[in-house]
């Protein structure tokens, strides 16, 4: 796991110390070694930046940036079947003077050229320069478990693990994006390809761009999307052989991750998908499987206990810690850093607190996040279900609709008098707008309805196209559950977890590696019948099965709870000064951004015990931090 930067400058205005700040801010990312490459050609500079966390071959043969031919690379993650790769290319003739995947990649590269990434299984953002066709490629990996990052304006262009590497150099121009800003304050997270900032991009996880110098064209292209593998024909096989298929699969993801130079670990929650990671490592070995959890004083948001009773069955090397305010308290002035664009998801807290704990015996510590994506594990599936069938029986919904859109129970003065209106107003609104169970699915995940950004937020009114729209492109045949878990894939699973997995790891050095995304496992389950994913109202059915071989079911059937904390108790204790301190009138008018008036009175309601604004005030206190921290 590795934190990689470059820059194409057309106007030779770059230098290699620019190249070295941008690559040594993200030190964090990979302490244990560093590389550049720089360049001054006839008509452009090109620079290429690493910082190294080794995994693999921990000697100064997997050095980057690495050279063979024309081809320069840079690589940020781990390709798991690499030494399958590297047969083959003996085969073929080639040699190899090191024990890492960053050299079978660069000569995959070289051999089978772009379409060498369809040989990959693994995590992975790769830069890699023709020196002869003066062109740089890149490609992220088809979850989107490592994070790319572009920008190109004016003659630069530009790319990164991450954003805090653009600031680095003097011609990033940091001005907000209203559709970054606007689909913030909607999810909580700014879906991919947008990002915060104006000319600047994620690349979109299975997706590859080709910058050709010559002519600063870019282009991007999509090698694998998980809506083919929804849209293929379901596959015609008995319950027994989807359950032997899943657990080979799953077995081979969890192996395939536990090869590494350095101590690997697991996070352990104690739920179905980390207890099944758990139990089919530790059941193929003798030695005990390191596994880590976090705990909670107050008991509705503590799963340490029930993760403690899986390791005691499984016997593995058991590390736990029970996180107290004070330690929230002292991860939050981090947390702007570490996530360099607005991210509100405050389960970021827990997972950098375990991903320190981990850190303290391994170096790779697996997680075990896209199991309720892939198997059906959100009880929001069966919600939106059920709210889609609600609101559907309104007779004219969109004209009912278009009517309240031209209403505001701000500007009626409604809050006044009831406190709720606006709350209830707006979610009415989103709601009779939603026209399937997926709609309803992104509906639930707003903080600001889009009409309340409109309102509060002085962002973008155009429309943008994100994940969510993708729901289009999906088969009219498939089931409701099947769409919605797709779209879940693409949105909240890609730029939600995955980013807090990544910036969380990474802030300690340590890799984080996903045995549920492997995309042979995705793959074969989305072409499962939905029935085999919830049954009789029995979420995960066919992981729960596979899982209970290995677990006793009494130690692991109880409600899911999901990894939060309990916020609203921090943010009117431990966080009031800092609540008190960024929602100051001066503080909000600084950026010309908000409706200062509405943004204090919704922190003065929620102080006053108005509960349901708990994510609007965090949203936005997030945002001030990250605002404070980046932009003055």
């Amino acid at each position: 796991m590795c934190g990689i930067a470059g820059f194409v400058d057309l106007n030779s205005s770059s230098d290699q110390h620019v190249l070295k700040k941008m690559t040594d801010a993200m030190l964090h990312r990979g302490p244990d070694d560093s590389g550049y490459y720089f360049q001054n050609a006839a008509s452009f500079q090109i620079g290429l930046g690493h910082r190294r966390l080794s995994i693999l071959d921990l000697s100064p043969q997997g050095h980057q940036p690495m050279a063979f031919g024309q081809y320069q690379i840079i690589f940020n993650g781990e390709v798991y079947n690499f030494k399958e790769i590297r047969t083959d290319l003996e085969r073929e003739g080639f040699s190899f003077s090191s024990n890492s995947d960053t050299e079978v990649i660069l000569k995959a590269y070289s051999h089978w050229g772009k379409a060498m990434v369809h040989r990959l299984n693994g995590m992975f953002a790769i830069a890699i320069y023709d020196s002869i066709r003066e062109e740089i490629t890149l490609f992220r990996d088809r979850a989107g478990v490592k994070p790319v990052y572009w920008y190109f304006r004016d003659g630069l262009f530009m790319f990164a693990s991450e954003l805090k590497s653009f600031h680095e150099h003097p011609r990033f121009k940091k001005e907000i994006s209203e559709e970054g800003l606007g689909l913030f304050f909607q999810y909580g997270y700014i879906p991919q390809p947008y990002t915060i900032f104006r000319h600047t991009h994620k690349l979109k996880a299975g997706h590859m761009l080709e910058f050709a110098i010559s002519n600063a064209e870019i282009k991007t292209s999509t090698y694998w999307d998980v809506i083919s593998c929804y849209n293929q024909e379901k596959l015609s096989i008995s319950e027994e052989e989807a359950k032997a298929e899943t657990e080979r699969l799953l077995k081979s993801a969890c192996e395939y991750r536990m090869v590494a130079d350095v101590p690997v670990g697991v996070f352990l929650s104690g739920g179905y998908d980390s207890s099944a990671v758990t139990a089919l490592l530790q059941s193929s070995r003798s030695e005990k499987i390191k596994t880590f959890s976090i705990g909670f004083l107050e008991e509705n948001f503590n799963e340490a206990h029930h993760a403690k009773k899986v390791a005691d069955y499984l016997g593995t090397d058991h590390t736990e810690y029970y996180c107290r305010p004070e330690d929230a308290v002292d991860v939050l002035p981090d947390l702007a850093f570490y996530f360099d664009e607005p991210f509100a998801d405050n389960s970021m807290i827990p997972t950098m607190l375990v991903s320190k704990l981990a850190r303290e015996k391994v170096t790779v510590s697996l997680s075990a996040d896209g199991g309720d994506e892939l198997f059906g594990g959100y009880e929001k599936y069966l919600i939106a279900g059920k709210y889609h069938d609600k609101f559907s029986q309104f007779p004219y919904r969109k004209q009912m609709s278009g009517v309240l859109e031209k209403l505001s129970p701000r500007r009626l003065h409604l809050n006044a008098v009831f406190p709720k209106s606006s709350e209830r107003f707006y979610r009415a609104l989103s709601f009779l707008k939603c026209e399937s169970p997926a709609d309803f699915m992104g509906s639930f995940q707003k903080f600001f309805t889009s009409e309340e950004v409109k309102e509060l937020v002085h962002s973008g009114s155009g429309q943008v196209f994100t994940g969510f729209d993708d729901l289009e492109y999906l088969s009219g045949g498939l089931s409701d559950l099947d769409k919605m878990m797709a779209i879940d894939f693409k949105t909240y699973q890609q730029d939600d977890i995955l980013t807090k997995v990544d910036r969380s790891t990474m802030s300690v050095s340590l890799e984080g590696r996903e045995p549920l995304l492997d995309y042979r496992l995705i793959e074969f389950v989305s072409r499962l019948d939905p029935s085999l994913k919830i049954k009789d109202g029995n979420r995960k059915y066919l992981l729960k099965d596979i899982t209970h071989k290995y677990v006793p079911k009494d130690l692991l059937d109880r409600p899911k709870m999901g990894f939060s904390i309990p916020l609203e108790r921090w943010l009117v204790e431990g966080f009031r000064d800092h609540l008190e301190f960024y929602f100051q009138p001066d503080r909000l008018k600084e950026h010309s951004l908000f409706d200062v008036f509405e943004m204090v009175k919704i922190k003065e309601l929620f102080l006053n015990g108005h509960s349901y604004l708990l994510g609007k005030v965090w949203t936005v206190l997030v945002f001030q931090m990250w605002y404070d921290k980046w932009m003055r």
